[in-house]
This record gives C-alpha cells, sequence and structure tokens, in this order.
C-alpha cells in the first residue's frame, strides 16, 4: 500500500476527511423588480482564501478594485469555539493541514444578495454560511452547516436561495438568502463539491468529489475515494431526481483508469450537454444529458515542468476551473497543476495559446462576457483572456490565494470603506 503523507489525514483510517473546491459557473443573484438598475453596479467577488478577504473589482474592463470585504470580522468568537470543542479543533487542523495547504480557509464561495447590500460568504474552516452587510461589514446571520466543513455554493436564477456543500455530512444545504434559515437539503455522495442551479430554477445539480486527501492516487486505489457521482434533485421539493454515476459511463468508452469524481462543471447554453472535468486529468469531458453518455473528451497539455506523481498535485486537481462564453463557443479551462489557462472551441475542441499563469483555481466570465476571468492562486492575482483571441489581456493583484470568482452587485455608490 503507498504511504500515506504526514501532512494528510487517510480518511480511510480516520474517517477526517475534507474537500476542496472547487467550481464552475458565472451564476450571479438577480436584480429584484423593486431595485433600479441605476441603483446597483455589478462587480466580481474574489475570495481570498488564506487571507479572510474578498476583494471587489469591476466586473469587465480595467477589472479595477472597487473595495475589500472581511469575511472573519467574528473570528475570534469562532476561534474561542472551536478551541473549546477537541472534535471542531481537530477537524479544523486537519483543515489547515490537508485541503489548505498549511493555510485556514476562510472564503470558499460568495454571492451577493438581489439589493446588493449584502455578500453571502461559505467558510470551511469555520463550517459555516455568513450574510456580510456590505455597508457596515457586520454579519446579518450565520448558518452552521452539518458537519465539519462548508464548501462550494450556487445560487438560484431568481437570487433567493443559496445551496451550499456540507462536505464532511454528504449533505447540500439550502438556505433563503435573506433570512439564512433552511429551506430544505438533500443528502449527496462523499464529500459534496459544485452545485448548479439549472437556468430554469427547477433542478439542482450537486457533484460528489470523494476523498482527496490521500495519497491512494493510483488507479489501482480508485477505489478508496468514496461514492462519487452527480445528484439531481427537485428545486423546490428537494428530493432526488436522478443519480449519474460517470464510472459506468467512463467504462464504456474505454476510461476505466480514469477518475470519475466530477470537479467544475458548465451546461451548454441550452443545457443540453454537461462539460466537466476530473481529478488527475489535463483536459474536460462532455457529457450528453438527453442520452446519458459521454460524447468528447478533449485532452490538453502537459506542461513539461509539471511532476507526473500524482501525489503532488493539490487536491487531486490537474486542472480545476472551467466557464463557457455567453454564446456557448468557447470553453475557458484552468490547467491548474500545469499553470496555464486555455480558450477552447466549443465546435472543434481545438484550444487556443496556453497563457502562463500561476495556479490558475477558478474560471469564470466577465460581467460584459468578452473575457474568461481566472484565479491565480499561485501569484495573488485575477487574469483576464480575451475569449475572441484567447490571449491574455491584463492581471489586477488581490489578496492571498484568491481561489473562487463570482459575478454580483453592490450599491452603486458603494466604496467598501466600512466593510474592510
Amino acid at each position: 500500500m503507498p504511504a500515506i503523507r504526514p501532512r494528510h489525514l487517510c480518511s480511510v483510517a480516520a474517517a477526517l476527511v475534507l474537500t476542496l473546491t472547487a467550481s464552475a459557473s458565472a451564476a450571479t443573484a438577480a436584480t429584484p423588480a423593486e431595485v433600479s438598475a441605476a441603483a446597483l453596479r455589478e462587480v466580481l467577488f474574489v475570495g481570498n482564501n488564506w487571507d479572510g478577504t474578498a476583494d471587489v473589482i469591476k466586473s469587465s474592463g480595467d477589472f479595477a478594485k472597487v473595495g475589500r470585504i472581511n469575511v472573519i470580522p467574528d473570528k475570534d468568537a469562532r476561534m474561542a469555539a472551536i478551541n473549546a470543542d477537541p472534535i471542531k479543533w481537530i477537524y479544523f487542523m486537519a483543515i489547515r493541514n490537508g485541503v489548505g495547504e498549511g493555510h485556514d480557509q476562510f472564503v470558499d464561495d460568495m454571492y451577493s444578495t438581489p439589493d446588493g447590500k449584502s455578500v453571502v460568504v461559505s467558510r470551511p474552516s469555520f463550517a459555516d454560511v455568513v450574510s456580510i452587510d456590505l455597508g457596515t461589514g457586520a454579519i446579518n446571520w450565520r448558518f452552521a452547516v452539518s458537519g465539519y466543513r462548508s464548501d462550494h455554493m450556487a445560487v438560484s436564477p431568481d437570487g433567493t436561495r443559496v445551496a451550499v456543500s456540507a462536505s464532511t455530512a454528504n449533505t447540500v444545504h439550502v438556505l433563503d438568502i435573506t433570512s439564512g434559515k433552511q429551506v430544505g437539503s438533500f443528502a449527496t455522495g462523499d464529500k459534496p463539491h459544485e452545485n448548479i442551479f439549472t437556468k430554469d430554477g427547477k433542478y439542482i445539480w450537486n457533484m460528489a468529489i470523494g476523498d482527496v486527501n490521500t495519497d491512494l492516487d493510483d488507479p489501482g486505489w480508485d477505489w478508496t475515494k468514496g461514492n462519487r457521482y452527480i445528484t439531481v434533485v427537485d428545486a423546490t421539493t428537494y428530493k432526488q431526481v436522478k443519480v449519474i454515476d460517470m464510472r459506468a459511463r467512463l467504462d464504456a468508452i474505454g476510461l476505466k483508469d480514469f477518475s470519475d469524481a466530477v470537479r467544475p462543471a458548465v451546461f451548454s447554453p441550452d443545457e443540453s450537454k454537461l462539460y466537466f472535468q476530473v481529478s488527475f486529468f489535463n483536459g474536460f469531458m462532455e457529457y450528453d444529458v438527453a442520452t446519458d453518455k459521454i460524447t468528447r473528451v478533449k485532452t490538453l497539455p502537459k506542461n513539461p515542468a509539471t511532476s507526473e506523481d500524482r501525489t503532488t498535485w493539490v487536491n487531486d486537481s490537474r486542472h480545476h476551473g472551467l466557464s463557457m462564453s455567453p454564446d456557448g463557443s468557447k470553453l475557458c479551462v484552468a490547467g491548474t497543476m500545469d499553470d496555464y489557462a486555455t480558450v477552447v472551441d466549443r465546435a472543434t475542441l481545438q484550444e487556443g495559446p496556453l497563457n502562463t499563469v500561476s495556479k490558475p483555481y477558478w474560471a469564470t466570465v466577465s460581467g460584459d462576457g468578452k473575457d474568461c476571468v481566472v484565479s491565480e492562486s499561485g501569484a495573488d492575482q485575477v487574469t483576464a483572456i480575451d475569449f475572441a483571441t484567447g490571449k491574455k489581456t491584463l492581471s489586477v493583484p488581490v489578496g492571498d490565494h484568491p481561489q473562487r470568482v463570482r459575478l454580483g452587485h453592490v450599491l452603486s455608490n458603494w466604496t467598501g470603506a466600512s466593510a474592510r
């Protein structure tokens, strides 16, 4: 049996397993009819996971910084509660020494409320979701998730609900975005990760990625990673509609050694196709929803400088981050461990230039739809790549270890001064 590194917890033995994240839609909270467009400003929220901050930047153009939010204003209170509970402390340290790469994970995902007055943030190390008032910086509400870690979120198309993965409880909570009250929940596979609402708001798709914290990364040990599948539920009743296990679909096309852990994913505009990344793979796959088959597989170039030792890849990622241009013609791929990002033609699957970026962890779409925006967690910046040319246009400095990037809104006169 391969050795397990000291800084990792083997869930097979200790059952202290956690996931990282991470995404992949550019969803944003809807603007309610009672809030005029003039009162709101579209922005990008950049979650600086190790900082415990979120930078707010323009949603397109020069992506200039608008403000910064402290997403852990209650840090002292949270740490006191963790230090008083031995089990919570064990999990807190497990996050730091496992998926956190020696750091605490203070912000995974975030969405603004429809009125642009607050931002809702999932905080893995604190195992919760909070709403932060953008005017005062105070916490409006806090929801403690089941288990010991919160992860990826998704917002409903009308902006009224957020779905959050509770990693260690194999559960997704659905919360009212204004009050923080739970309106529903559902069971998932092991270590739920990405969540996606369909654009009509009728369904939620959840992807469970299993254990990413052991060194049992050889294909022969894949069975130790847990139950990894897509759970589709009715977004009104939260009852399971279907389960999609990619293992059988991969085996059917001869990819028996490929992981079936679906990571970031994105639907085509008509939602007939799902494009997704899987653990350890430098590329992505196309899944036809109607026929329930993987129809195309795109292998992207490897960086010769990237080690082929899978245990050196962060949280079983090779590529982690996927978005699509609004017209559905281009895909943008974050080649996380290969240190590049590239735009791929969806019709031909031909990639464009390999833009050198440092450990890109997410890919989203700018407000005007012209650019793919990737978070460079290795360089503490976000970088825009033109969908039309496939070339990098500019980079903007942000905080420590940016990961999720989401479109949202703030009040048009917001400067961020009171929320720092």
